[in-house]
């Protein structure tokens, strides 16, 4: 995942199998949670200020994506947020529109060229939904928006780090994240 941009945790563990020769799954598998921390410990030790750098930059685009949308209260969530994103990584943002057309004819008067898709999201009373989902490059940036109606700005998504509700930045809390650092 760090050195791959590898984004799916099955998808990386499939991979450390094979690698590894061990059988996929079984309880030797580490969990997402276990991958997630070692991930934040291997770019904290191997990165170094190139990390911090790519990072800050990856914030700075998100929030420059946040203000371009701000129209529709965005939430940065994800690797960006959580602070082991990679070179690869994109930026991914939650935004919120009764009318997901909305976003779209947004997005097509900024002249920005993008990709329209679905994203599946888990959620805590345990079902899954498809939401539409935007997809775009902004500099050397690329951004994904995944659109939920207005009324689930509260209700965060499961991680799939740790299936517990996704952490969501504000703009405001990004503005502060990216002056600290």
């Amino acid at each position: 995942m760090a050195e791959e941009g590898v984004r799916d945790f099955l998808t990386a563990k499939r991979k450390a199998a094979a690698r590894l020769g061990a059988a996929p799954g079984g309880q030797s598998m580490p969990t997402n949670r276990e991958i997630d921390e070692a991930l934040e410990a291997h770019q904290r030790l191997f990165g170094g200020d190139g990390f911090e750098r790519g990072l800050q930059h990856l914030r700075e685009a998100a929030l420059e994506a946040m203000t371009l949308f701000a129209e529709f209260d965005p939430r940065l969530v994800g690797p960006v947020l959580r602070g082991t994103a990679s070179p690869e990584s994109p930026v991914t943002l939650h935004l919120f529109s009764d009318a997901p057309e909305r976003v779209v004819v947004f997005l097509m008067g900024t002249g920005i060229p993008y990709e329209e898709t679905n994203h599946r999201v888990k959620h805590g009373d345990g079902r899954a939904a498809d939401y539409p989902a935007l997809r775009f490059v902004a500099g050397d940036v690329r951004v994904e928006a995944t659109i939920f109606p207005t009324v689930e700005i509260r209700q965060a998504p499961l991680s799939a780090v740790d299936g517990r509700p996704m952490p969501r930045a504000g703009l405001r809390e990004v503005e502060a994240l990216v002056a600290r650092s």
